[in-house]
């Protein structure tokens, strides 16, 4: 629980990081895509197989879900009509029109927003039930995880904030996700002795959830991140933010 403790904190840190960038917004943007891209390669996809290897027509059933969740959320973005990439043209053509984006598009689009960060929350109690069952394999085990874990947790307080505030939800609503994301892995270590998941479904979903962020780092986020004026400084913060995690990740 003090681990989980620590968690939390690095968490807040991570929010509190992202929140104080201001002009910056598109170093911090590069800084999560990369720090997004590393988490789905090098920690939720080898989980998610490691704990889903069984076939569906000759591909692993994670990497199945991977697949679908990527398709998932762009679906959902095509449907709404929300994809950032073209809101220039719902600007032209409102103007042309005499009206803009209307309510509905801007709560469609803050939706995605929240489905992302609590998506994240989600992913950190997955983290605290990491922290309890390594610590329930033995003390060098969970010690070397809750390293791990505390690290990451940066990370995900920085995209929880980053990811909230990109899809136009104010900054009282970013914060509200971001201590929820603080709180969740100290929740997902308490209640790690009441019962556990069953090993195949949480690989099914932590394939999911890795195609669903792959596509927000992606087709979303780098995309923003280069729109003002693509730089060397913001594609060397994305390569910065994939190196983090594979640092992080290399201390399990």
């Amino acid at each position: 629980m003090l681990v989980a403790a620590g968690a939390f904190l690095m968490t807040l840190i991570g929010g509190f990081v992202a929140q104080r960038t201001g002009d910056r917004r598109h170093l911090v943007l590069g800084f999560a895509a990369g720090l997004m891209l590393g988490v789905v390669a090098f920690d939720l996809l080898p989980e998610a197989m490691a704990q889903a290897p069984e076939e569906l027509h000759g591909v692993p059933e994670a990497l199945l879900m991977f697949a679908a969740g990527f398709l998932v959320i762009h679906i959902v973005e095509r449907a709404v009509a929300i994809h950032r990439g073209h809101e220039g043209e719902y600007a032209a053509h409102s103007h042309a029109h005499g009206h803009g984006h209307g309510p509905g598009h801007r709560h469609r689009e803050q939706g995605v927003g929240l489905a992302a960060a609590s998506a994240l929350v989600l992913h950190s109690m997955m983290d605290g039930f990491a922290i309890g069952a390594a610590f329930q394999a033995g003390t060098t085990v969970g010690t070397v995880v809750a390293i791990a874990v505390v690290a990451h947790d940066f990370a995900d307080g920085f995209n929880t904030y980053t990811l909230t505030r990109l899809y136009g939800n104010n900054r009282r609503r970013a914060v509200t996700l971001l201590f929820a994301d603080a709180v969740a892995p100290v929740t997902g270590a308490g209640i790690t002795l009441l019962f556990t998941i069953p090993e195949h479904l949480l690989g099914l979903y932590l394939g999911f959830f890795g195609g669903f962020l792959m596509y927000l780092a992606t087709s979303d986020i780098l995309p923003e991140a280069h729109s003002p004026h693509p730089s060397r400084t913001t594609l060397a913060c994305t390569v910065l933010g994939v190196g983090f995690m594979w640092l992080v990740i290399g201390l399990t």
